[in-house]
């Protein structure tokens, strides 16, 4: 297979055990070139034993991962050639520079990265002003940019973070999305773990959420906002008598804020409306909902596992 030609993200029913604990399974994943792909989940839900073994850093107890074609356990480092990130935080010697700590790195990987390399990386990071001061001193946000100042040295094609901005201030947090987002638009791949629904739904074009260990759904971050639209919220002076107008018209309600949460076509709502008006049921607002991602995000992840998530593009049980 042509590494060039092949997707730079590639796993195919990806698991993992450790003794009895099931850490993920059956992951079917595709991370296209140009991608800035989503990989959304709540803490513990399998994100970074996935990019572990995307990355070889441990081995899949079932399932095969490919990085432009290339397998992590059968070529070895040759597999990781235009791929960089990290994983659960970068790590750097307190006590040396930030550029220090970038020439052992360079010195450590054989990149033989120039004084420009260097300086590049850290211009890119916003960091060039603060690269002769110790590690020790940075802030968080820093150490995390000087990461992917570390990983920018091997000229990537496909850059995988975990969790970049969690522990971040607004500020900082503001900052490192501006970063991915630079980098994305220069034509990078960027893979993004996160349990930022926020961060997600502002950077990335496609996304896959996983929850207890399972991917249970892949898709283009439009589509699935797009299947979101057509709710509407209702309040009313009469709750419950509206609750059961809805229901004999067909239409499954949840009660949330004092009002009714309920998905329907225009027609539909015209003739609701008209309808609690014949009932005399006071309308006190009805207005459409705009499409989250946080409460699709919630609705699959504490949703009972039936199996069925055909109404969601991309859905996989």
């Amino acid at each position: 297979m042509n590494g060039a030609s092949s997707a730079p993200v590639e796993a195919r029913g990806l698991a993992k055990r450790f003794g009895e604990i099931v850490a993920v399974v059956g992951a079917d994943l595709t991370v296209e070139a140009g991608d800035v792909y989503g990989f959304l989940g709540p803490n513990g839900a399998g994100k970074t034993t996935t990019l572990r073994m995307m990355l070889g850093l441990i081995r899949p107890s079932a399932g095969t991962v490919r990085l432009f074609g290339r397998d992590p356990l059968l070529a070895g480092a040759r597999a990781l050639d235009g791929v960089a990130g990290f994983v659960e935080g970068p790590r750097f010697y307190p006590y040396l520079s930030g550029r220090k700590n970038l020439e052992l790195l360079a010195a450590y990987d054989m990149l033989g990265a120039r004084r420009s390399d260097l300086d590049s990386a850290l211009d890119t990071v916003e960091l060039a002003d603060r690269a002769k001061d110790r590690v020790g001193g940075y802030s968080h946000g820093m150490r995390q940019r000087l990461g992917i100042a570390a990983a920018l040295l091997r000229k990537p094609r496909l850059l995988l973070l975990d969790e970049p901005a969690t522990g971040l201030d607004p500020a900082g947090m503001r900052d490192m999305r501006a970063l991915v987002r630079r980098l994305a638009d220069a034509g990078m791949t960027v893979v993004l773990s996160s349990h930022l629904m926020s961060e997600v739904e502002e950077l990335c074009n496609r996304v896959a959420i996983i929850s207890e260990g399972r991917v249970i759904l892949e898709s283009a971050l439009s589509e699935l906002l797009g299947s979101a639209e057509g709710r509407y919220r209702l309040e009313v002076t009469e709750l419950e008598r509206a609750r059961a107008l809805l229901g004999a018209h067909g239409i499954a309600s949840s009660a949330e804020r004092a009002g009714l949460v309920f998905s329907a076509d225009p027609e539909q709502v015209a003739g609701l409306s008209i309808a609690l008006g014949k009932a005399e049921i006071g309308i006190t607002s009805l207005v459409p909902e705009a499409a989250s991602l946080e409460r699709l995000f919630l609705s699959l992840t504490e949703a009972p596992r039936d199996g069925s998530l055909a109404s969601v593009p991309g859905g996989a049980a």
